[in-house]
């Protein structure tokens, strides 16, 4: 019997069509996530983390980009068949989002309290009064104090965590199955960062939604994910679970990103950074596309472009180190 999955993203292909080229910002991507489950996608800046994101909820700017292929199924509808009156039933509702900037997310000129009866309101049948004390209710869950008196704030009256709490809110107001959680502590201090990663657990508990973590942070990722998706140059190079991840990386990508962690030991040593910069989207070239940065990297691996490989139960990984001993599932 087929296992059953949440969302399921099959060879997504997503473009955008600029004057100077096509850039393919999500090349071939697919995966899938379980109820209460907590899929980590990390990557550098670039590397299509967001824009998978954004082409799931079907948010991804047109013009310019456009899903050219692949499918995503959610709860085993397909998504790229619904219309945007569609889509708009069901983001906010049982997929919801929560963007990098709270800043910049919330409006600025209406109160939070304004915002969040709005959300409450466009997916649920209550009065203002009701939708108020939802509201009341989801900052309450967040742990904002004296919720009733900060519904009459506005976004530039909180602090950062604040208003990444009250994103968290917003995005929780109509108990999604799906939470897609875009960095949600970039630009916060650790404390706050803490805090955050600790809300966002503890509500996954009560609630039993499902996460997208998307992050540059692997320390975010140890803290709070299953899984792990590792992006680069739009294509997934490396995905397994968290202890295989950090224990046993397959990808040389992987093993840079891990060296550029900070570590606690007694010798000093300097951070390693992964040397050169990503590929222009653009301009992709003919072999593996982390072929110029990688240490590990042959002419053959110039030439030829690794495909993704199963390696066991739960690996996968796209370099030509591993094309050879394939393990299939038993």
């Amino acid at each position: 019997m087929e296992e059953q999955y949440l969302l399921k993203v099959d060879n997504l292909h997503t473009h955008f069509f600029t004057k100077t080229g096509v850039v393919k910002a999500v090349d071939g991507v697919s995966f899938s996530i379980r109820s209460g489950e907590t899929l980590g996608i990390v990557g550098e800046s670039g590397s299509g983390k967001s824009i998978t994101a954004l082409s799931i909820m079907k948010l991804v700017p047109n013009p310019p980009g456009r899903i050219v292929e692949g499918a995503i199924y959610y709860n085993g509808e397909d998504l790229m068949s619904k219309s945007e009156k569609q889509m708009r039933r069901i983001r906010g509702n049982k997929l919801s989002m929560i963007f990098q900037d709270p800043m910049t997310s919330l409006n600025p000129v209406f109160t939070i309290g304004r915002q969040l009866v709005e959300t409450v309101r466009a997916h649920r049948d209550l009065s203002k009064r009701q939708a108020e004390a939802r509201a009341i209710e989801l900052l309450t869950l967040v742990g904002i104090p004296d919720p009733k008196q900060r519904l009459k704030n506005y976004p530039h009256e909180f602090s950062g965590g604040m208003r990444q709490r009250v994103m968290i809110a917003m995005a929780l107001a109509c108990d999604p199955e799906l939470l897609i959680a875009d960095e949600p502590t970039t630009a916060l201090d650790v404390t706050v960062q803490a805090q955050i990663l600790e809300l966002l657990k503890r509500l996954q508990e009560e609630l039993g939604m499902a996460i997208i973590m998307i992050t540059h942070d692997l320390g975010v990722v140890a803290e709070i994910c299953d899984r792990v998706m590792v992006m680069y140059a739009g294509r997934q190079v490396e995905f397994t679970n968290r202890i295989a991840l950090f224990d046993h990386p397959k990808h040389p990508y992987t093993w840079g990103l891990l060296d550029s962690i900070p570590k606690m030991e007694k010798e000093k040593r300097r951070l390693q950074a992964i040397a050169g910069h990503p590929p222009d989207l653009r301009y992709l070239p003919q072999g593996c596309y982390f072929a110029d940065r990688c240490k590990q990297a042959t002419e053959e691996c110039k030439m030829h472009e690794p495909t993704l490989t199963k390696l066991d139960d739960h690996h996968l990984v796209r370099c030509l180190l591993y094309e050879d001993i394939k393990v299939e599932s038993t």
